[in-house]
C-alpha cells in the first residue's frame, strides 16, 4: 500500500512491476498475487480523494474506555477481599 502511496505521489502510475521494483529495492521479496491484487483493488479508486477522506478511529476510543470505568465503580470491600484472598494464596505457597 506505501508503495502504491509512493507511485501515486511521485506522479507515476501504479503498476505491478512498478511496485515490485520498489519493494525489491527495500529487500523484501514480493508476493506476485498480494501485487496483482493491490493493483486490481486500487484501480478504481481515486487515491487523492482517497486521501483527504478522514478516517473514523475516534468512534473506537469511547467504546473501549467504558469498561474502564466499570472497573472503577466497584465497590472497595470486594477489592479488599480479592487483596485478602490473594495473601491467603501466597501463604499456603510458602507455609
Amino acid at each position: 500500500m506505501y508503495a502504491a502511496m509512493l507511485l501515486h505521489s511521485a506522479g507515476k502510475e501504479v503498476e505491478e512491476t512498478s511496485i515490485g521494483n520498489i519493494l525489491n529495492a527495500a529487500g523484501i521479496s514480493p508476493d506476485a498475487v498480494r501485487v496483482k491484487a493491490l493493483v486490481a483493488a486500487l484501480a478504481e479508486v481515486d487515491i487523492d480523494e482517497a486521501l483527504k477522506t478522514p478516517v473514523l478511529t475516534a468512534a473506537a476510543a469511547p467504546a473501549a474506555a467504558a469498561p474502564a470505568q466499570e472497573e472503577e465503580e466497584k465497590p472497595k470491600e470486594e477489592e479488599k477481599e480479592e487483596e485478602e484472598e490473594d495473601l491467603q494464596g501466597l501463604s499456603a505457597l510458602f507455609g
